[in-house]
């Protein structure tokens, strides 16, 4: 995966992410760490195209994240499922592949089956959310993301609404999707999944890049604000 962000900028009422330049190449999974409210969620949603930057050059694997090519080529999982409430999981598939993709309803449906399967929803696939744990609509959402077939999977907080058991399940089926050749951009808290999931780390505060490097640097944070926060973590 190659990134690259020049002086970046983005604001609200306030300044959320601040002239922000990032290059990295050849790294499979990039991790954004830090307090709530430090730009994480910004940064991720403006890589994966959801959402315009203010000011700033940003691409992924050589995309501009607004071309409306990258945009197919990119699945985003969020904090909370986001899956539609009305709708089976099954159907909270089949249904984005027909609208958005153009599959006839036999082939999504197919499609469905199969990444439900793949994250251990094979008996639940009929079933609406709400009739379902929260570690498996969490998965339903990691199924929808990957029945898009993309390049790149985002993953925000994926276990930020998840008890410690939940989490676990919700993260286990994430490594496992690691054997299907996918790059993961996530946010999460969870540094023990960052530590057994990541190539690479970013640390953030106050909408700024404060650290960055392998995850070793998890064992030795250099600033007092990376120090501080590893210490809260852990």
């Amino acid at each position: 995966m190659i990134v690259d962000i020049k002086n970046l900028t983005h604001h609200y009422d306030i300044d959320v992410l601040h002239n922000v330049s990032l290059s990295l190449k050849k790294y499979g999974s990039i991790a954004l760490i830090g307090k709530s409210g430090s730009g994480k969620s910004t940064l991720l949603r403006i890589l994966s195209g959801m959402e315009k930057a203010t000011t700033g050059s940003i691409h992924v694997n050589g995309y501009p994240v607004s071309d409306p090519v990258y945009k197919k080529k990119v699945g985003f999982v969020f904090q909370n499922h986001n899956l539609f409430p009305h709708l089976t999981l099954e159907r909270n598939i089949t249904l984005i592949l027909e609208k958005t993709r153009g599959v006839e309803k036999e082939n999504a449906k197919e499609i469905a089956q199969k990444h439900l399967r793949l994250l251990q929803l094979g008996d639940q696939m009929h079933k609406l959310p709400k009739h379902v744990s929260g570690g498996q609509a969490q998965r339903a959402s990691i199924a929808r993301a990957l029945s898009l077939d993309p390049d790149v999977i985002f993953l925000d907080e994926p276990t930020a609404s998840l008890d410690p058991i939940l989490t676990d399940e919700v993260l286990t089926a994430v490594k496992k999707l690691r054997t299907l050749g996918k790059d993961f951009i996530f946010a999460t808290h969870v540094i023990s999944f960052v530590r057994n999931f990541a190539d690479y780390v970013i640390f953030m505060q106050d909408g700024v890049i404060v650290e960055q490097g392998k995850t070793t640097i998890l064992d030795n944070p250099q600033t007092e604000a990376f120090k501080d926060y590893m210490s809260k973590v852990h």
